[in-house]
């Protein structure tokens, strides 16, 4: 089976995030922004805002770069072919082989996934087991580690108090992790929950302004960091650029 080394799956925008945004369009005043935080809770704000399917190709993806194909690789691929075919029943049973694999990369894909699918079959306890195992085991890629931990965090996001938010994700709410935009947006959510206003609009101001915080995140914060009274857009962003001065010519000048 040939592999696509070269490029990873693209990921698919989430409705209720376009829902989410043409909302805040249509916000005029600061109490109506916050209520939509509150609102729509952290399914919106969630790290990992992708289809199930996606996710396990990008898991692929980057784990092919680095163990063995072989017969792992066929496992996985028939675990992800069923996803994509919304067959979660015939994905769990793809990837019980998989679950103590001794190449690391693939059993933490696979105890990923099968997290995944609890989570989509609305078994939440399962999910958030699955996920807590994934932290907890050393042997395992610092990325599946660190991925598990969000995922866990937006599962438990309604039920954990905004401090063990904070206290989970600041390591890697930081610019330059690679989960600065998920980790870095929940626990800018879980300041303004403490009201902690002053922590929140600086956070919120950072991912804004970083280039590597994808998109929709970077929108997002853009609006919560105005609602905090911080202009985060950049002073010599294309579209804040001053137009350049209209020259008026006097009395007397010549106008070329």
């Amino acid at each position: 089976m040939a592999k696509d080394k070269d490029k990873a799956p693209e990921e698919k925008p989430d409705q209720q995030e376009q829902v989410f945004l043409r909302e805040v369009d249509e916000a005029v005043r600061e109490d109506q922004l916050k209520t939509i935080v509150t609102r729509y809770g952290i399914w919106i704000f969630a790290a990992i805002v992708i289809g199930l399917g996606a996710l396990a190709g990008w898991i692929f993806w980057q784990n092919s770069q680095n163990e063995d194909s072989g017969l792992r690789s066929e496992e996985y691929v028939a675990a992800i072919d069923s996803i994509r075919q919304n067959n979660l029943d015939g994905a769990a049973t793809a990837l019980e082989p998989l679950m103590e694999a001794e190449q690391s990369g693939y059993r933490a894909a696979a105890q990923l996934l099968q997290a995944n699918i609890a989570l989509e079959k609305n078994d939440p306890k399962k999910a958030i087991a699955g996920y807590a195992k994934i932290v907890a085991d050393d042997s395992l890629p610092k990325p599946f580690r660190d991925l598990a931990l969000i995922r866990q965090t937006t599962a438990e996001f309604d039920t954990l108090k905004p401090q063990q938010v904070i206290d989970r994700l600041k390591p890697l709410a930081v610019p330059g992790n690679a989960w600065f935009g998920s980790a870095g947006e929940m626990v800018a959510i879980s300041y303004l929950n403490l009201n902690k206003s002053d922590l929140a609009g600086p956070l919120f101001a950072q991912l804004a302004k970083d280039d590597g915080v994808p998109a929709t995140i970077r929108s997002r914060a853009l609006q919560m960091a105005g609602v905090e009274g911080i202009d985060a857009v950049e002073p010599d962003s294309d579209d804040n650029k001053a137009a350049p001065p209209t020259v008026v010519a006097t009395e007397g000048e010549s106008k070329e």
